[in-house]
């Protein structure tokens, strides 16, 4: 897989459960062999907790970092949740709860300090997730997060009851970085810039285009949209933003 070389730790992984007060959280952890530098909860795109994501979570270890990927759709009905269908899980985006899902976000950055012995948890998150990682990033839980390619408004066809805009807060977000593509439809220039405006003045959050990159150019080499070059860039800016191992970052058709 191109998307991100493996590095220099060997690591062990589990399926987990995490338990909230009414639900249970799917979720896959991950961590190197040692001391982590630090601990992420991962938020996967709209495909959820599938096998592509838990390796994504992998290849985040083996450059140092404890990783907690979640399945996003815990409180939807399992037929949703097992779903390979893309079109039907966004068509139930909007039953989702921003109260639910940072509840889980939090519970996996719980995990990670009692079980890693983590002093620092960020959050990390690509299309869907990179969304609710913007709304994550306000609420005053994680050290840093990256959201790569995520909403910066909720689209049409996903607000519900439930669904809060990530611009709301925006300006009070931990450290951030947040990486788009130049023509991506889902997050239009006029969205890139309204987030621009709401962090000016704070040096601890960027923003990063690409600007001839479409939406999800680098977490999925398959995808005729990947963008070798704009990938190794932006993988190597998320392992330094999130002090973990950037030394030969990507490679395509590496394994």
């Amino acid at each position: 897989m191109g998307l991100l070389r493996e590095g220099r730790h060997d690591v062990e992984s589990e399926s987990v459960t995490l338990k909230l007060d009414v639900d249970e959280v799917p979720a896959f952890h991950v961590r190197p062999e040692g001391l982590p530098v630090g601990g992420v909860v991962f938020h996967p795109d709209i495909s959820g907790l599938t096998p592509a994501a838990e390796d994504i979570a992998r290849r985040l270890a083996t450059r140092g970092l404890a990783v907690c990927a979640i399945e996003p759709f815990f409180t939807l009905d399992p037929a949703v949740r097992s779903s390979l269908d893309a079109e039907r899980r966004m068509a139930a985006v909007h039953d989702l709860d921003d109260a639910d899902q940072l509840a889980a976000f939090a519970r996996a950055a719980d995990h990670l300090v009692v079980h890693d012995d983590v002093s620092t948890v960020a959050m990390l998150g690509f299309c869907f997730g990179g969304m609710y990682t913007l709304k994550a990033a306000a609420a005053d839980r994680f050290d840093r997060a990256v959201s790569c390619y995520g909403m910066v408004r909720v689209p049409e066809q996903w607000r519900g009851p439930g669904q809060g805009e990530p611009l709301e807060h925006a300006a009070d977000v931990c450290p951030t970085l947040a990486i788009f593509g130049g023509h991506d439809d889902f997050t239009p220039a006029a969205d890139i810039e309204a987030l621009r405006e709401r962090w000016a003045g704070r040096p601890d959050c960027e923003i990063v285009v690409y600007p001839d990159a479409a939406h999800g150019f680098m977490h999925a080499p398959e995808r005729p949209t990947h963008r070798p070059d704009d990938t190794v860039d932006a993988w190597t800016r998320i392992l330094t933003f999130l002090g973990a191992d950037a030394e030969r970052v990507a490679s395509v058709g590496a394994s």
